[in-house]
């Protein structure tokens, strides 16, 4: 159904910019003890602790409020691969709101971008005015209620997953891993930046979660037969998140790769005018 393909798009942008960690619902803070700061912690040789250094990367990532996004996750479905990309702008001022484009390919999907506005209770959506039914209106307007049950979840699924997404939330959930360790210096983009990896158990991760999403993705665990995820990050010389590569193995392995840019930068999540929308029926 077509409703439940956009349910699941504007899932994966979500997931996409938050990973599995998108619904955390503790303070904001790393897990793991001790405190934040820019210069962190030294061994004997002078480098840096991992934890501290993710620590620091989380509070300076988390403090700018907006970035540009750029990424893609492919996942295997019916022995099909599907991808999704989404380009654009994220405001997390007050739980993330964005405005995107969201390609979906493979599935049946038409492979063609849409514009989406995610705000605080919708996502509207740049369908076309030339769409059957549109009388000329070309946004279609996507309640979180809606699509919440629409994916299985109470009404307030999506709400507490954006209330809580941001770029900061990989990291975090990297340090409550236990397992973070430092790559090295890679070049990212023309940035340099240093790589950091480990691997997240299903436990770890539904630990971190809404009831709802945590029982959803467990379900999915049980399909695919994973019982971790590796995640990576990189983190420029500022302490900012600039990329996050997050794999999942299993009968259906999903592979998801992001690149983050512009901290700061200005973002319009302004809703398009009534007199260009429509309300999708049930929503």
């Amino acid at each position: 159904m077509r409703s439940t393909r956009i349910a699941a798009a504007v899932a994966g942008a979500v997931i996409l910019v938050g990973g599995l960690s998108a619904c955390n619902k503790d303070d904001g803070k790393a897990s793991g003890g001790g405190s934040s700061s820019a210069g962190g912690s030294s061994d004997a040789g002078g480098k840096q602790d991992p934890v501290d250094a993710l620590k620091a990367a989380q509070e300076a990532t988390s403090g700018k409020k907006t970035a540009k996004i750029d990424g893609s996750t492919t996942l295997t479905l019916a022995g099909k691969q599907v991808k999704q990309s989404t380009k654009g702008g994220l405001d997390w001022t007050q739980g993330m709101q964005m405005n995107v484009a969201n390609t979906m390919e493979g599935g049946g999907s038409p492979g063609k971008p849409i514009k989406a506005i995610y705000t605080k209770d919708a996502v509207y959506m740049d369908m076309g005015a030339a769409m059957p039914g549109a009388g000329g209106k070309p946004w279609m307007k996507y309640t979180y209620t809606a699509l919440s049950k629409q994916m299985g979840g109470s009404g307030t699924l999506f709400q507490d997953a954006l209330q809580n997404a941001n770029p900061s939330q990989p990291i975090e959930l990297l340090v409550a891993s236990g397992s973070a360790k430092a790559v090295g210096k890679e070049d990212v983009n023309g940035v340099q930046a240093t790589h950091y990896t480990g691997t997240v158990t299903t436990d770890q991760l539904s630990g971190k979660l809404s009831k709802d999403l945590r029982d959803m993705i467990r379900k999915q665990f049980a399909k695919t037969g994973a019982k971790s995820e590796q995640l990576d990050v990189w983190i420029d010389s500022d302490n900012l998140l600039v990329k996050k590569v997050e794999k999942l193995g299993g009968k259906q392995p999903t592979d998801s790769t992001v690149f983050f840019s512009d901290y700061g930068t200005k973002v319009d999540v302004t809703p398009p005018p009534a007199s260009q929308t429509r309300t999708a029926p049930g929503a």
